[in-house]
């Protein structure tokens, strides 16, 4: 990129950790240390973010060593946001903080977990990575003496919870993806706490960490289902864009072996949604003259995303991702196999609570005929499994475990 493309100064509409909102229990500031750098490395040393480690991406771990897992996602996503945010002189800390717990909460399994999960919780209010993400970083993660969770800055709990976008519409009823289900009780919960202002806009940070995502996982879908085999170079072709980039690299290397075409084709995929990202991206900061981190959420629309024509690729990439590698009869397979693990662990632990380790029964025990409590006493439990963990789990309490191959 061209050397203006880093800002030399925080510009003025980046969140700014000397002005934070602060942190639920108050604590000294640090000597060395942002409150978002805090934040950031809080959130690597936490043992959610370890597990990540062994939960799946797209292909379950023992598949092979060298597809993504949700931690080795995580850390690409971290990068990406890092980027985008120096490139628009946002707090590229923060962006980092945020895009390395985006997935905190996910189950083991992907979403095979994450759908088997939710059916399961549904007579107690369902399952949603994104608040389970709240409740690691503001409950369950248990390390320090003066409070549980991470304590994390308010702009920190913030973009986790918004990054994809105000979860209230300005008449108070929830968004289109809440509409038929309302608001997880967790996110509720937290927010009659500390109200994150949830009818609003995260800041500028928060949009570069969502659309990292979107950039990582739709390149590295891509890259890990060419090398699995599950689609072949030559299924690309559907998708315009993909086909015009596969004929620019055999152009340049002709007859280049198949990995390393892959790996051309992957690494042009996301430099290009990059670059997109930071000119669209300061078009709407200019066209909207945000002076403040305040602006930016007072905005009726995200100031971080893609140009139209390059949304549209995306979508693309999108589509053809969930008809020919998402849907791909291996994967449903294993999707299947994993989603018996969840259904079958559940109701063995919400009946059996003594089935759990201590720490868990104990706090199911302690509930007593409250089931709707019990009940997410071991949801939260299971959704802290890593793949390996539930099927080692299913196999001592059922004598067996699915093949997750």
């Amino acid at each position: 990129m061209q050397p203006s493309a880093f800002p030399p100064v925080r510009a003025p509409y980046a969140a700014d950790a000397a002005r934070s909102r602060g942190r639920l229990v108050s604590e000294p500031a640090s000597a060395s240390r942002s409150e978002f750098q805090r934040d950031r490395d809080r959130i690597i040393h936490s043992s959610a973010f370890r597990r990540l480690a062994h939960k799946t991406q797209v292909f379950i771990p023992h598949e092979g060593d060298h597809y993504r897992t949700r931690l080795t996602h995580s850390l690409e996503v971290g990068q990406i946001a890092r980027s985008l945010a120096r490139a628009l002189g946002l707090d590229d800390d923060l962006a980092e903080a945020l895009a390395l717990a985006h997935d905190l909460g996910h189950t083991p399994f992907g979403h095979a977990g994450e759908d088997a999960l939710d059916a399961a919780m549904r007579p107690y209010g369902g399952f949603d990575h994104n608040a389970q993400t709240l409740r690691i970083v503001t409950k369950l993660e248990r390390r320090y003496a003066a409070f549980n969770g991470l304590n994390l800055t308010f702009e920190t709990l913030e973009g986790l919870v918004k990054h994809n976008g105000p979860l209230l519409l300005s008449s108070g009823g929830p968004v289109a993806r809440y509409a038929g289900r309302g608001l997880p009780a967790a996110l509720l919960e937290y927010n009659a706490i500390s109200d994150l202002d949830l009818s609003r806009f995260a800041t500028a940070e928060a949009q570069a960490a969502a659309l990292a995502d979107d950039i990582a996982y739709n390149a590295h879908d891509i890259d890990d289902g060419l090398r699995a085999g599950l689609i072949a170079i030559s299924d690309i072709t559907e998708v315009q864009f993909l086909r015009e980039l596969g004929c620019e690299i055999e152009k340049l290397y002709p007859g280049l072996e198949p990995s390393r075409f892959i790996h051309e084709l992957t690494r042009r995929l996301i430099t290009f949604f990059i670059e997109d990202a930071i000119d669209e991206s300061r078009r709407r900061l200019e066209k909207t003259g945000v002076s403040s981190a305040e602006d930016v959420r007072s905005q009726g629309a995200p100031v971080i995303g893609f140009s139209p024509s390059t949304a549209r690729i995306e979508r693309q990439i999108k589509d053809f991702l969930f008809q020919n590698l998402y849907r791909h009869p291996r994967l449903i397979r294993v999707r299947d196999q994993a989603a018996t693990i969840i259904f079958n662990l559940f109701p063995r632990f919400l009946n059996a609570p003594r089935s759990m380790p201590a720490e868990w029964s104990e706090a199911a025990l302690r509930i007593g005929a409250d089931e709707g409590r019990r009940a997410r006493v071991v949801c939260d439990y299971i959704a802290g499994m890593t793949d390996r963990y539930a099927v080692s789990k299913h196999r001592r309490l059922f004598d067996e475990a699915p093949d997750l191959r």
